[in-house]
Order: structure tokens, then sequence, then C-alpha cells
């Protein structure tokens, strides 16, 4: 794609990285193939074809945002299933990121909307916060039909039935390995995860320390900074990010790190990315150090030497997380790891297709998120599992929420498999005779 840049706006680093993203571009249109919201709306300007012309008449132009624009850029779900098709190698995470940033920084959105941003902005992040606002929307709940914004409404459903006890383990600490230390590893527990499912975390302690790992919850680190960082609200992100890469770093060069683990995959993808965020930053160095151990639990796993188990009735459909799949190209390890454990492993038909949850994408834009819950769905339950595994609490949340078969993260059921306990979310319904080592 031919752009028209000044000298003097690629002097600016974000505009120098947007020209090398739109000049790998081919027009080719491959994107569209697999781009969700192009599937569900048909409209041109819903796919990242159409979403990178937007994108460079904004910025070349140096322009104030308009309506559409921001509409249509707001629908993207930032899943990325683009990247993977992309035959050009066209970095459209990059592009859409900075688009995000110059909209909040240029354009005055209906008060609703701030509003709704900033008290996501404001909760989301925080633990503690979230669950207080949880418990609210579960108290609201009961009262939905009063709400006349179908925002607020999905703000309300997103309320789990029961919220969780806190979880001693979210906090800073280390846990020994069982056995000789293979290796020492960082796990970042995360924000919102530990106010909706703590389990997860406390599985993933059990099982690395089972297979060799000494497990570190570094003191000061939180959010990853993704969910402002996809709202344009970059300062709020990178000061998220900053405060990991320290907390990080110190226990880097303290105890020494082999690697920073991380059980959700939106998380990781921004992480994975500190890098390019703070290139220009004086924590760029820290920052790429960090980018450069951050790894998928998957990832971490397939280092390690779990146990095969023996063959069991048990079928798992395999949801592929967006973010793992296309943000971080892990599409084998869960896959792997699970029917080495000894469960049936079954995949819906689209998997590259997103559920529709991505972030606040489920809150901000819940007719096209409901949309792709719903084929999501269909497809999952076609394969008539016992459970679903999935590695990211987003799509755990947005699938448990259209389905009666349970849903775990793929941690849960190796740890339940290598002898930790039952997960809850099987509890009374699975009675396999698990755990299933051989």
């Amino acid at each position: 794609m031919q752009t028209t840049f000044t000298e003097k706006q690629l002097q600016d680093p974000a505009i120098q990285r947007a020209n090398e993203i739109l000049r790998s571009c081919v027009h080719c249109g491959f994107c569209t193939a697999t781009c969700p919201t192009y599937q569900v709306l048909g409209d041109e300007l819903d796919s990242p074809r159409g979403r990178i012309y937007l994108i460079k008449d904004m910025l070349e132009n140096e322009r104030v945002p308009d309506e559409k624009t921001v509409k249509h850029i707001d629908r993207c779900l930032s899943c990325l299933a683009c990247m993977t098709t992309c035959p050009s190698g066209v970095h459209y995470m990059h592009l859409v990121d900075h688009a995000r940033d110059y909209i909040e920084q240029n354009y005055k959105r209906p008060f609703s909307d701030r509003a709704m941003r900033w008290v996501l902005a404001q909760i989301l992040p925080y633990p503690m916060r979230f669950r207080w606002a949880l418990l609210g929307a579960k108290l609201g709940r009961p009262f939905r039909f009063l709400m006349p914004d179908a925002r607020l409404r999905a703000m309300l459903d997103m309320a789990p039935k029961t919220i969780p006890p806190v979880s001693r383990n979210d906090d800073p600490q280390s846990f020994v390995s069982v056995g000789p230390r293979k290796k020492r590893v960082a796990l970042m527990t995360g924000c919102a995860q530990k106010a909706l499912n703590t389990d997860i975390n406390d599985a993933t302690i059990r099982l690395l320390t089972r297979l060799g790992c000494e497990v570190v919850v570094a003191e000061g680190a939180g959010c990853c900074g993704a969910l402002t960082h996809h709202m344009g609200k970059t300062s709020d992100s990178h000061k998220a990010a900053a405060a990991n890469i320290t907390a990080w770093t110190a226990e880097m060069d303290g105890g020494g790190l082999d690697a920073i683990v991380i059980n959700t995959s939106g998380c990781g993808t921004t992480v994975k990315d500190y890098g390019h965020m703070f290139r220009n930053d004086p924590l760029a160095e820290d920052a790429a150090r960090v980018a450069d151990i951050a790894m998928d639990v998957s990832e971490l796993l397939m280092q390690l030497d779990l146990p095969e188990g023996k063959a069991q009735n048990l079928t798992v459909a395999y949801h592929a997380a967006c973010s793992l799949q296309h943000g971080q190209k892990i599409k084998s390890h869960p896959k792997t790891l699970l029917k080495k454990a000894g469960f049936a492993v079954v995949e819906p038909s689209d998997s590259h297709l997103c559920c529709g949850s991505a972030g606040t994408y489920n809150l901000m834009q819940p007719e096209i998120s409901g949309q792709l819950k719903q084929r999501k769905v269909r497809t999952l339950e076609a394969k008539n599992p016992d459970m679903i595994a999935a590695g990211n609490i987003g799509c755990m949340m947005q699938i448990g929420s259209g389905t009666d078969i349970p849903i775990l993260h793929t941690v849960e059921l190796l740890d339940w498999a290598t002898g930790g306990p039952k997960p809850r979310t099987l509890q009374p319904g699975i009675t396999s005779d698990v755990p299933i080592l051989k």
C-alpha cells in the first residue's frame, strides 16, 4: 500500500511504525475470510482491510476521527485472526492499537461511552474493586429489565452465580518445588481472573511445583495493562505494564527467573509485546528482557516432564483462545498436553473464529459479541463433549454463560490428571476415577 506521510510526520516513532505496517499491506483481502466481524456484519469497513484504509486516511491527514471511523474501529475484536491469515505479514495489532490511542486523544465520545469506558478502566484491572462490582451486579440482576442500555445489561449478565473466595496464593510469596528444583518461574496472577476464578492460579501453582518448579508471585506485579491498552488509554496501560516490568526484573536480578508464566492468554499476548510498547522508553531494555522470557503456561509445561496418563472415557472440546492461537501462535501445545494426560480431545468447526469475549468487547459491543458466542457455543456443543477446556478466563466466562457443559482452564484438567483435586466446576457431574496417572 502506498503511503504519503510527510517527513515531519515520520519523525514520530508511532507514525514510522504505522507507515511500515501500511506499506506491507497488498490489498489482497485474505483477511476478510477469517475476520469474525466481517462474517457477522458483511461490511468491508468491518474487516481488517477496510479498517486499514480508515486508519491510513485518519493518520495521514491528521484529521479528527469521525463517528463512522470510530464505530468501525471500535467493532474490531483484536482477535488477530487476520494476522494468522495475512500472507504479507501485516502487523495489524500494532496498527489498530495506535489507531485506538489516536482516537482516545483526538475524539470526544458521547458522555455515556466516556462514562462506561472510565468505569471499566477503574474497576476491571483492580481485583478487589472488581469483586465489589460483581457483587453489585449480582444483586442488580433481578432488575435487569429496567436497564435501557444493552451494555449495562451485559455488565449485569457478566457476574458469575458464585463469586469465589479470595485466594491467598495470589499474595506475593514463593512456592517451593516438590522434589529437586528444575526451574524458578514467576507466575502472573493477573487482575480480573483473581476476582472471577481463583481456581486457575491455585491449580497452576500446584501443577508447576509438582513438576519441579519454584513458583514466585512477585511483589508489585498486577494487571498486564491489556484492558486499558485496547481502549486506547495508553498512559494507564503503560503504568500497569511498567509496574510489572519493575517487579519481574527485580526477581530476575535477584533469585533469577527461567520464565514468566502466564495462564491468561490475553495477558500473555500483551506481555510478550512489552518490548515494542516500551521501545522508546527508558524501560526499553528491561521490557525486552521481560518479553523474552514470558511464556504461556502450556509452553512451559511442554518443557517439563508431564506424566503420561492412561486413556479415560472423557472427551474434552478444546476452545482455542484467539490471543493464544493468533496472538501468540500457540496452537498445538494445549491439545498435546491434554492428550498426554489421557483425555480424548476434539475441536469445534471454525475454531479460528472468536467467541466474542475479547477483553471488554462483550461489554462494549454486546450484540455482535452475543452472535459470536451463539456460534461458538453451537459448534462446541455439536461435539457432545463431557467438558470444554480453554486457556483464557474471558473465553471461559463468555462460553460458560451460553452452555451447561462445564468449562475449565486447561491447567485445571492437567492438575487433576496429575494428582490434584477434582475441579469444582465438575462437581458433582463428572465421576471419572482420576487422577489418571499410569
